[in-house]
């Protein structure tokens, strides 16, 4: 009986270990289980995100690319410009071609559309009024663009797939440009930094009319920068080896586009207060005009000390007294060659020989 007793509490104690183990093991599923299912969703959501190539994609681009930076907040002068880039121009024309890709080398919105496309950049819808808001609120998919505008274009295991000629970029022949000129006074200097990019799809009417112009979506240009970097882009036509980074391109402004709007407290554009064309166009140069004297305004007007400068050089007396310095300058500069070499010339002391004859040279010996 006492070995039965003893036999009976070591298999009591072995099953208790057993169901500690079984309870250990299924402890998380019964606690994921009793969750509530909002922060299931959220949870798994956050994973989803985590695992998407967007986020570790663009963390990769910008540690390899750690020059992409937002305008500072703290700048004591700023001005947001508005700008239409006509692609058919030459100085943007680099942009449009190759019109479908050719090897590695794609135009501008090819390399938005597939960036976009495989979830890499956000891009964010375009209001009826213009206006570019860049929240969560504001983002939309590249689904919705391609069903808005007819794009073909196949969804295969959750992946949507367009091929090259299929995609938009023939038609796709201006931007909208927005970009910020502001004086940063942290370290004294006047940039012009592109925000963000529209592009427009140009579809000509059925009737022969003019073509209708479509605005597809807005981008920041933070989100590409990183990617803009790794493709070029052709800035001549006469020297085919003459390109740049599209990042280059951007950040050195070489692209031309017309003024359309500025940020101001109406909220207007400049066609909504310019009642004709030539009132337009001579708003579009006035601003221009002002952007430009800021940036050479910054230190002073250049005219006005140019002038003083040439008023001073223009003055007899000063260039006598600057005459008279350079001589003394010269003379002392003379004297202490000649005392360095240990020859001496009466000339330099202000001496002269009589009779016209050439000065005479003593020369000190050194006693050893």
């Amino acid at each position: 009986m006492k070995k039965r007793g003893i036999l009976n509490r070591f298999c009591g104690q072995c099953w208790m270990k057993v169901l500690l183990v079984l309870l250990t093991i299924h402890c998380p599923l019964f606690t994921a289980v009793a969750q509530p299912k909002a922060r299931r969703v959220q949870q798994q959501a956050e994973q989803q995100k985590k695992k998407s190539p967007s986020s570790a994609m663009t963390k990769r681009a910008q540690i390899s690319f750690p020059t992409a930076l937002e305008v500072p907040e703290d700048v004591v002068w700023r001005r947001d410009i508005y700008r239409e880039i006509n692609l058919e121009q030459d100085s943007n024309a680099g942009l449009y071609y190759p019109v479908e890709p050719k090897g590695k080398q794609v135009n501008l919105f090819t390399y938005i559309f597939k960036l976009a496309q495989n979830g890499y950049v956000p891009i964010y819808e375009y209001p009826t009024d213009g206006s570019d808001v860049f929240e969560e609120a504001s983002k939309t998919t590249m689904k919705t663009i391609l069903d808005n505008y007819h794009i073909f274009y196949e969804e295969q295991e959750g992946k949507l797939k367009v091929d090259n000629s299929d995609i938009p970029s023939a038609e796709v022949k201006k931007y909208y440009l927005k970009e910020s000129a502001y004086y940063d006074q942290a370290n004294s200097s006047f940039h012009i930094k592109v925000l963000a990019l529209c592009p427009i799809m140009m579809r000509d009417d059925d009737f022969g009319g003019e073509a209708t112009q479509y605005p597809l979506f807005w981008v920041k240009y933070s989100d590409l920068e990183p990617f803009l970097n790794r493709q070029t882009v052709m800035t001549s036509s006469l020297n085919n080896a003459a390109t740049m980074s599209m990042d280059d391109y951007f950040t050195l402004n070489m692209y031309r586009g017309k003024i359309y709007k500025t940020t101001n407290m109406l909220g207007k554009t400049l066609a909504q207060y310019c009642p004709d064309e030539a009132s337009l166009t001579a708003e579009q140069k006035r601003i221009e005009a002002e952007l430009e004297a800021f940036r050479k305004n910054i230190f002073g007007d250049p005219a006005k000390r140019d002038s003083l400068d040439s008023i001073a050089n223009a003055n007899p007396q000063n260039v006598k007294a600057a005459s008279k310095a350079k001589s003394k300058r010269e003379r002392r500069n003379n004297a202490r060659r000649a005392k360095v070499s240990g020859v001496k010339t009466k000339g330099s002391s202000g001496s002269s020989s009589s009779g016209g004859s050439s000065a005479r040279i003593t020369v000190r010996r050194q006693r050893h």
